[in-house]
């Protein structure tokens, strides 16, 4: 049992300090408060796509910090507190179906991580993204990271930080338009969901440029 300890302890500590890599490199560099940031929600046919952006203080990382997607909802829950426990300051921001429909989904989770980057007090003097693009109209530098929130631990924690805000945000939607069964599939497409719009047609807060009936993609 005690080496079983040991040994997931050293796990933790390598994970964090492979996590921490590039933190470290910008902290070292004189680069203080550096912010990860992440959205949730891209693939669903309702509700809102949220972002979440992090900055730790420097020299500073949680064990247990990891990709949302490697971790239980019960764990991200308890980390989610942890993050904004420890965090010099966190932010976490929706964008609803209405300006998703207008303006798209890729520039509608770009929008979504401008605000969230926006809403950091203090603000971030290094901003690292996760994916591939770049979020326009930044006053501060920014970084893209492939793989960001399973390779960077202030993007792993915004990761944690969006899932469980879009997952908060969807159990109030399940009791607001009951029957659709939103608190357990969140809005993404599964058979259970398909079924429900099929009986009960889109809800206000689906997203129509996805949803609108017939979708031959829901129904086939």
């Amino acid at each position: 049992m005690a080496n079983r300890k040991r040994s997931r302890a050293a796990k933790d500590a390598h994970r964090l300090k492979r996590l921490l890599r590039r933190e470290r490199e910008l902290w070292d560099s004189g680069v203080e408060r550096v912010a990860g940031v992440d959205e949730a929600g891209v693939g669903p046919l309702a509700g809102p796509i949220v972002a979440a952006a992090v900055i730790f203080p420097c020299g500073e990382g949680l064990k247990g910090v990891d990709d949302s997607k490697k971790l239980t909802a019960e764990q991200r829950d308890e980390r989610a507190d942890e993050i904004r426990a420890a965090a010099l300051a966190w932010s976490v921001v929706p964008v609803h179906p209405e300006e998703i429909d207008r303006l798209n989904i890729y520039q509608a989770g770009l929008l979504a991580m401008h605000r969230a980057i926006v809403g950091l007090d203090p603000a971030p003097q290094r901003v690292l993204v996760d994916g591939r693009g770049r979020v326009p109209d930044l006053p501060m530098d920014q970084e893209s990271v492939i793989g960001g929130d399973a390779a960077c631990h202030a993007i792993a924690a915004a990761s944690i930080l969006a899932k469980c805000g879009r997952d908060r945000l969807m159990r109030e939607y399940d009791e607001a338009y009951p029957g659709y069964g939103f608190a357990s599939h969140k809005g993404y497409p599964t058979a259970e969901h398909r079924e429900a719009i099929r009986r009960l047609g889109p809800s206000p807060i689906h997203r129509q440029s996805f949803t609108l009936l017939p979708h031959p993609r829901l129904f086939d």
